[in-house]
């Protein structure tokens, strides 16, 4: 498998992940838990941005090969 393969499939599981934070901040009771699933949201938000801009550094890589 290959690196960008690898991070594509990173990147979906991320998807899903975030959705998941998503929906239990959004169904949470406890403004605490709410807080806790948001952040963490967010940090899978930011993790996957960086994926995806090494996704494009490895697509413009191959470009010039």
């Amino acid at each position: 498998m290959s690196n960008a393969t690898s991070i594509k499939q990173c990147l979906v599981n991320l998807k899903g992940i975030e959705a998941q934070l998503s929906s239990l901040a959004l169904n949470s009771l406890d403004t605490g838990a709410q807080e806790v699933f948001h952040q963490s949201m967010l940090t899978i938000t930011s993790l996957k941005k960086d994926l995806q801009l090494r996704l494009l550094e490895l697509d413009r890589l191959d470009l010039q090969i």
